[in-house]
């Protein structure tokens, strides 16, 4: 008797993918997924991950190989045709229109294929109904949490009939109770049949909730595993080529003298709106100040105004002892301030060279009399590369054509180079895999250890509580917890991010 076997979900094979300017960014990957798997994909930035996820899209196309879904061959000229043949896309930034409605939300999402508005509400409360998804079909997505826009991302895919859906970094915005709330719902979709692929720079996430996971370095796979089969250790490894330390050597701190001092600032939003409220910190030399909290509750204002880039309503801020509150960006970089921000599209501009990019922050340096010392600034980008280990093919490579992760180091080293006294890092190791996050965090403890004065400011609690010699809570514009890191715990902190007040 011939046993049939299920059909498999995604059938990669032999997929090369090589871009016009000799870029290989996939070496014949192949692996299979099963139908109803909650499936990992890990591998440094500039691995593979992302392009293959495109691909599979339907965003672009590969130089060779073939994907099959449910057995059968895709051939996609765009995403409309991967969503027809039921594959959803969550990504890290969602396709939300932010003045309507979720159920508008819903209806438009799903209008290009035929079905009408009755019936994607009908199809969205069935699919809360089985899965635990609840999203407020009549609120405006402005008013929505983070997290509740992710579910209605879900539920958009669910409408639109997905059978496969890809989540790029799901839990990058989300509270530690959002990510367990998460972690469940999609333990519901792959109950009911749904396939899902993970994609994530946490291992422990990987360990978490995945059933399988594939390990993709410089575009080659590297190796499938079960997950409960396999270690965070031996992922890592796989992943980046050599021992990864989870733990760092932090010597006791010895803090200076205060170094950035902010007193009742307030500062408003772009809308207008009170975005920080009454915030009171100091930082002192030779210390990390962690800052905790889920993306907009105010930190993105509060260190544009620290770094000039945002005039505060009202308040003081003192940088050295020396008052910085009505300075622009250039004088506060001038006197030994330094800001990497969460996007690195503020940081950098993509479509020009690294060298450029250098002179963005420190072109008075490199022309003091107005006329730019080119060779002198070529060999600072050669030594900022080196010292960082930044992979480009030169210093002339458009800084877009860079893998995140190396961008990313790019920024740091940059604004390292300077030597600032101040250090504001947001998110620094944001998207990075795992080998990059290790550098990164490595590098702010020797910036603390010379005698720098580091605000990080991260929603990522295991970075908080690794880096930190002292943390902050911020929710809604107000810092509602001070104190030195002992005093925390990450139940402790994910609570008080969620905005329950917590007794000492």
């Amino acid at each position: 008797m011939v046993i049939s076997m299920p059909p498999m979900a995604v059938e990669f094979e032999g997929i090369h993918k090589i871009y016009p300017d000799g870029n290989i960014a996939l070496r014949g990957a192949s692996f299979s997924i099963e139908v109803g798997e909650i499936y990992g994909i890990l591998g440094e930035n500039g691995a593979g991950k992302t392009t293959l996820m495109r691909i599979l899209y339907g965003e672009i196309k590969p130089t060779s190989g073939t994907i099959k879904i449910f057995d059968h061959v895709a051939k996609f000229s765009g995403p409309w045709d991967a969503i027809k043949t039921g594959i959803g896309m969550v990504y890290q930034h969602f396709s939300l229109i932010g003045g309507f409605t979720v159920a508008e939300n819903l209806i438009l999402s799903a209008l290009p294929l035929g079905i009408s508005a009755q019936n994607v509400l009908e199809r969205a409360k069935e699919s809360m109904e089985e899965t635990g998804l609840k999203v407020p079909l009549e609120e405006r997505i402005n008013s929505l949490p983070v997290g509740v826009r992710q579910r209605v991302e879900i539920v958009k895919a669910l409408v639109r009939n997905a059978k496969i859906l890809i989540l790029d970094e799901p839990t990058s915005v989300l509270t530690p109770i959002e990510v367990e709330d998460l972690f469940e719902v999609l333990k519901k979709l792959r109950e009911s049949g749904l396939t899902i692929l993970f994609i994530t720079h946490k291992l422990k996430e990987v360990k978490a909730i995945t059933d399988k996971v594939t390990v993709l370095r410089k575009g080659q796979v590297m190796g499938t595993r079960r997950t409960k089969e396999v270690s965070e250790l031996e992922l890592a490894r796989m992943m980046v080529e050599r021992e990864v330390l989870f733990s760092l050597e932090r010597s006791p701190t010895r803090p200076g003298n205060p170094l950035l001092e902010v007193k009742d600032l307030w500062v408003r939003s772009d809308s207008g709106l009170p975005a920080v409220k009454g915030v009171n910190l100091s930082i002192r030399a030779g210390e990390i100040l962690g800052i905790a909290g889920v993306q907009g509750n105010g930190q993105k204002e509060f260190v544009e105004a620290i770094s000039g880039i945002r005039k505060p309503e009202k308040g003081t801020i003192k940088l050295k002892g020396e008052d910085i509150t009505d300075l622009d960006n250039s004088k506060v970089y001038r006197r030994g301030l330094a800001y990497i921000p969460d996007m690195r599209s503020m940081g950098l501009v993509m479509d020009i060279d690294l060298v450029s990019n250098l002179l963005l922050t420190r072109l008075e340096e490199f022309s003091p009399d107005g006329v730019i010392r080119w060779r002198k600034a070529v060999e600072e980008t050669k030594s900022v590369m080196k010292l960082f280990n930044v992979v480009a093919e030169s210093v002339r490579t458009q800084v877009r054509r860079l893998s995140g992760g190396n961008q990313q180091k790019f920024m740091l080293g940059r604004e390292i180079a300077r030597k600032p006294d101040v250090i504001i890092a947001s998110e620094p190791t944001h998207g990075l895999d795992v080998g990059a996050t290790e550098y990164v965090r490595n590098k702010l403890v020797e910036l603390r250890d010379s005698g720098k004065a580091v605000l990080l400011i991260s929603t990522d609690l295991d970075e908080i509580m690794q880096l930190s010699d002292r943390i902050a809570v911020m929710y809604e514009g107000e810092l509602i917890a001070q104190g030195p890191t002992r005093e925390f715990n990450l139940e402790k902190i994910g609570l008080l991010m969620g905005g329950v007040k917590v007794e000492p």
